[in-house]
């Protein structure tokens, strides 16, 4: 039977749960996939965390160079977080041919291409499926499932800290504040969130999904960002009266103008299978030419859900000896020829604030008119001297809205509060 060491970089959440699958299912894994897996080594600064986890004193190492110069390990497990040790020691094993496996989606979105380059050097093999989407095997099906399609979009939820803050905005009806700080409380959100609620999060896994997808490079610097700080709770009532739910979406779509990456807040259709997507749960909504839709859902992170997929692309590794890196010329900025799509198309969403008097609602319809938009849906409250007006758009282009919001503004017709894409 096949022996293979492992070594560890980082016990926290994930490493954690990494080594408690590695160690629970040994004998499951030399059972079922006929190779045996041993944990050789650990490389964590905080010495109490991993002997309270059963690593033995033995076991862990002073630093990266006893692990990469240790004969018994194959393959090493980055779950350090950042970027900076981390990108070095993962450099370092990969430089002494030792296989790599990595759950760091940022440090993979942008250093990717380094980093393959130093695999194919040292003929080592270098796996990511735990980088993005936690447990949910969206690249090994990315990868190894729907080879035979050419990818035309892929849709998902796929930040879990974003979508329980609006899962429980739009359930319970709760402020932005008062969800952050339960998600804070709960360990979903970290003490600051900004990477989450930013959107650059998602916006990394997105690089990282369609760049697989699309079998081109897509730099995480093409992605057009925005986060869930400016989601109020009359955006989310108004959602539920209109029959929307909202998400913060990644949206990847390969179209004959060219690549369209974008990560936004958006309404989503209660009746699209996204719009169930609830908590901390992620999926992904994938087209291709042949297989129509396919959605790939299930818990976007946490220490067991992660680990699986570590440990998963581990077995893989272990298992297959012909190595695999990107289907396309990986390098830091993306090939020459192709065109990345910045004026997409979308229906909007717009809450405005106008004076309760007649005609308010004419001069807003004269300047979506003139700039070529046209109103699906319009609903319109009174507060006193003021009212608010919520309009659903037609489909139409992100130039066309913005130049829209700011005639509106600019010529006092009404005080544009929120504008949301509509998917």
């Amino acid at each position: 039977m096949k022996k293979v060491g492992v070594a560890i970089l980082g016990l926290g959440v994930v490493g954690g749960g990494t080594y408690r699958i590695l160690t629970d299912h040994a004998e499951f894994f030399r059972t079922t996939q006929h190779v045996d897996i041993t944990v050789e080594s650990v490389l964590e600064k905080n010495r109490e965390r991993a002997l309270a986890l059963g690593v033995p004193a033995e076991k862990l190492a002073a630093n990266i160079a006893e692990v990469v110069l240790d004969p018994d390990v194959n393959i090493i497990v980055e779950c350090m977080g950042g970027v900076t040790d981390a990108k070095d020691y993962d450099l370092d094993a990969l430089n002494a041919g030792k296989t790599v496996v990595t759950s760091n989606k940022e440090l993979f979105c942008k250093y990717w291409h380094e980093l393959e380059r130093a695999a194919k050097q040292h003929n080592a093999g270098l796996f990511f499926g735990a980088s993005c989407v936690g447990g949910v095997p969206v690249i090994r099906t990315l990868l190894d499932g729907l080879q035979s399609n050419e990818i035309s979009s892929l849709v998902g939820v796929i930040n879990g800290t974003t979508n329980y803050i609006l899962t429980e905005m739009c359930e319970r009806g709760i402020p932005y504040e008062a969800a952050l700080a339960e998600a804070v409380a709960r360990g979903y959100a970290e003490a600051d969130p900004a990477a989450d609620v930013e959107g650059y999060d998602a916006a990394y896994k997105l690089s990282i999904l369609s760049s697989l997808a699309f079998h081109t490079k897509v730099p995480y610097s093409k992605v057009c960002r925005e986060g869930i700080t400016k989601v109020t709770a009359a955006d989310i009532r108004n959602a539920h009266e209109l029959g929307y739910t909202v998400k913060l979406l990644a949206v990847g779509k390969n179209t004959p103008a060219g690549i369209e990456v974008r990560v936004h807040p958006a309404f989503v259709a209660k009746g699209h299978p996204l719009a169930s997507v609830g908590g901390s749960y992620n999926a992904v909504f994938i087209t291709g030419d042949c297989v129509g839709d396919v959605m790939l859902y299930g818990k976007g992170a946490g220490d067991l859900p992660t680990g699986s997929a570590i440990v998963s692309d581990i077995l893989y590794a272990a298992t297959h000896t012909e190595l695999h890196y990107a289907t396309f010329k990986n390098t830091a900025a993306p090939a020459k020829d192709v065109k990345f799509v910045s004026d997409f198309e979308s229906a909007y969403y717009l809450r405005m604030k106008v004076a309760d008097e007649a005609g308010s609602l004419a001069k807003i319809a004269a300047v979506l008119s003139h700039g070529g938009i046209s109103i699906e849906r319009l609903m319109q409250r009174t507060d006193g001297d003021s009212a608010e007006v919520v309009l659903v758009t037609h489909v139409t282009h992100e130039s066309a809205v913005a130049n829209a919001v700011h005639k509106l503004t600019a010529n006092g017709s009404a005080e544009v509060c929120s504008v949301l894409r509509v998917l």
